[in-house]
């Protein structure tokens, strides 16, 4: 058996380094370190509770929306105040706007880019993938990256700016919406919904979002494959079958997405034993006993501390080990979809578990399924009504925030007492997906997720088969340690 140690992985938000254990040209064993160590949450005791609005976005640079509307929602519950409807609508909205470009940079950016590399070169449709993928030179980029821009401007109306903004709060949003600007958003959608249709799909979004089996899905990506993006990315998933690769517990946790009063447009949930559950918050735990983290026994988030331990004996990352009811569960745009029970999904998911394909499947689903939503949102906005109630002091007081982001759940816990915060603790969707292994040796979502494929035992670059996997749960892990 050889020992490899792969990283830093390329196009991926922070720094990631995996260990593979090798044997027989397969990996018996992965381990994930989440190499950096960030701090936010010692960084926010004692603060002002509101002061953690300014904090947390700072968590990250792609994904700074989710964690002002977690931390939002959180300072919230603690002053028991709810936004009013336009309030809610720019929250969705923003987030929204956040995350659906995070799934077509994922796509374009970090994902596709790997088919183009040398080792497909002896593949029917290599010379189309690099033409079209190839990072820097392909022509994907130079498409998608005005796209993403201009979309962008959806939060220069709802957010005032992006990243980092400051009109998520409490109360509501701060930003409000004139007509005009409504209708200038009414332009933006109606653009980006012309990209997705004619570049990435090769067809209307509802079309996308009715696909109800896995036959189904390939049936429609043949007369498409040669004319539009995610038709491509599908010929070749097939070709590769990674159908059959990337596969962890099958256990999948929603927080719930796009909240309106008491419904939601994904619901919360655990899929589990072929099913959906009610998501218990209460058992929740995080493990320490592989992260450089000091403590004794798994905590509950709210009862948890970041105390940083480096010299640890025995531990191998940054990250600590969320569990719930002790079990390893994955989060994502799969995630989402399962709970919400989404037939394509459900299908692809029931026929070969979880897996880099059905991963990729659900966010480009999301990206048909949501944008509707937005257009619809949209429609409902009121200029002229109230969007953000006042905040108030908190003496003492307990909080939640509970979001999707683009990669999955994201929660967090906020304790204050005698008007400044005693505790805050985050669990990011990358904190559940690349947790190392728990006091009981049962390894994280993407350790297990990784063991079984190819790998020869020498060189340094990493196997494709790994490389595919990896980005297929789209690590953030900026987030992953704050």
């Amino acid at each position: 058996m050889t020992r490899r140690i792969i990283g830093p992985f390329n196009r991926v938000e922070g720094d990631l380094e995996v260990t593979l254990d090798i044997e027989s040209g397969r990996v018996r064993a992965a381990y994930v370190n989440s190499p950096m160590y960030r701090g936010f949450e010692q960084i926010l005791a004692g603060k002002h509770p509101l002061d953690a609005m300014t904090f947390v976005p700072r968590i990250c640079g792609i994904c700074s929306v989710a964690q002002s509307a977690a931390a939002a929602l959180a300072l919230a519950q603690c002053m028991g105040i709810q936004p009013p409807p336009n309030g809610r609508l720019a929250a969705n909205m923003t987030l929204a706007a956040e995350n659906l470009a995070d799934h077509l940079s994922h796509f374009y950016l970090f994902f596709m880019p790997d088919f183009a590399r040398d080792g497909y070169r002896d593949r029917a449709w290599f010379a189309d993938a690099q033409s079209r993928f190839k990072a820097v030179s392909g022509s994907a980029a130079a498409d998608v990256l005005p796209v993403r821009a201009k979309f962008m401007n959806v939060m220069g109306y709802l957010a005032g700016r992006w990243p980092h903004t400051l009109s998520v709060q409490p109360g509501g949003s701060t930003r409000a919406l004139e007509e005009a600007e409504k209708l200038r958003l009414k332009i933006l959608l109606a653009e980006f919904r012309g990209f997705l249709e004619q570049a990435l799909f090769g067809d209307k979004l509802e079309s996308v979002a009715a696909l109800d089996s896995e036959a189904a899905l390939y049936k429609w990506m043949k007369p498409r494959a040669k004319r539009a993006d995610f038709p491509r990315f599908l010929n070749i998933a097939r070709d590769l079958e990674l159908q059959h690769i990337g596969r962890a517990t099958d256990r999948f946790i929603s927080y719930g997405a796009y909240a309106d009063g008491d419904t939601t447009v994904f619901p919360r949930g655990l899929w589990a034993d072929d099913r959906v559950l009610a998501l218990d918050l209460g058992a929740i735990r995080e493990d320490v006993t592989s992260s450089w983290m000091a403590g004794d026994v798994a905590l509950a988030p709210e009862e948890g501390r970041t105390l940083p331990q480096p010299d640890k004996e025995d531990a191998y990352s940054w990250c600590k080990a969320p569990r719930l009811s002790g079990h390893v569960v994955e989060t994502g745009a799969l995630a989402r979809q399962m709970v919400a029970g989404h037939p394509l999904v459900r299908d692809m998911v029931g026929r070969h578990g979880a897996s880099v394909m059905a991963r990729v499947v659900a966010r480009m689903l999301e990206l048909a399924l949501v944008l509707p939503v937005m257009e619809t949102w949209l429609r409902q906005f009121l200029p002229g009504d109230a969007y953000c109630l006042p905040s108030h002091e908190i003496e003492n007081a307990r909080g939640i925030g509970l979001v999707e982001a683009a990669r999955g759940g994201l929660g967090h816990w906020l304790d204050v007492r005698d008007g400044k915060i005693y505790n805050y603790q985050v669990i990011a969707p990358t904190t559940w997906n690349f947790s190392p292994r728990d006091a009981e040796g049962e390894p994280g979502a993407l350790e297990q997720a990784l063991v079984g494929l190819e790998a020869e035992e020498g060189g340094n670059a990493a196997p494709l088969a790994v490389q595919h996997v990896v980005r297929s749960f789209d690590p953030c892990m900026v987030c992953t340690v704050h």
